[in-house]
């Protein structure tokens, strides 16, 4: 067990957590979940996650154009004033890659996050690791289910942690490695 005495806890702060990255599944819905569920005091924001909204809002808005590539820059640029904005007033960056599609503007969010000195968390499949391994090392935490990024935000924000991972294989590093500096 570990001491509740020695936690260090964040009082009043109200977290801003941007949500980046694939669109194709429910892991924000699990996050917002999660986050309820321990009553964590987050505010949750992310990119506009309708594709077809996202594509069509610079034609919608401003007119449709002939050609795509004029088509997609005015409804990016549109979607850049969001994204930049709420990456800005971020205090963590939590970036979702998914196995089934690649992620550009994730990886762009993660590039645009880290030049900015912000918190992230990134959340993807083990299976993928090797290819996001820059991304990675970019991040504080590196996630595979979106409940780990719940729990990584309780530790943060209250100091809360889980029931370890390794269940009855866990065993603390003072037990395994000893306590304290062992070069002083």
């Amino acid at each position: 067990s570990h001491d509740l005495s020695r936690r260090c806890l964040s009082s009043g702060k109200v977290w801003n957590v941007y949500l980046s990255g694939e669109i194709h599944s429910d892991w924000r819905e699990q996050i917002s979940q999660g986050v309820k569920d321990k009553d964590l005091p987050v505010v949750l924001s992310s990119p506009n996650t309708s594709h077809e909204d996202s594509d069509d809002c610079g034609a919608i808005i401003l007119g449709m154009e002939q050609e795509r590539h004029n088509w997609d820059k005015i409804g990016a640029n549109m979607n850049n004033i969001r994204t930049k904005t709420l990456i800005k007033e971020a205090d963590v960056v939590v970036v979702r890659f998914g196995e089934k599609y690649r992620q550009w503007n994730a990886a762009f969010d993660v590039g645009y996050a880290a030049a900015m000195n912000k918190s992230i968390i990134t959340l993807h499949p083990p299976a993928i690791s090797h290819m996001l391994k820059e991304v990675n090392a970019s991040a504080s935490a590196v996630c595979e289910e979106p409940h780990q990024v719940v729990d990584t935000l309780a530790y943060v924000i209250r100091g809360d942690l889980p029931t370890p991972r390794d269940g009855d294989d866990f065993v603390p590093i003072a037990d395994r490695l000893g306590k304290g500096n062992p070069n002083p």
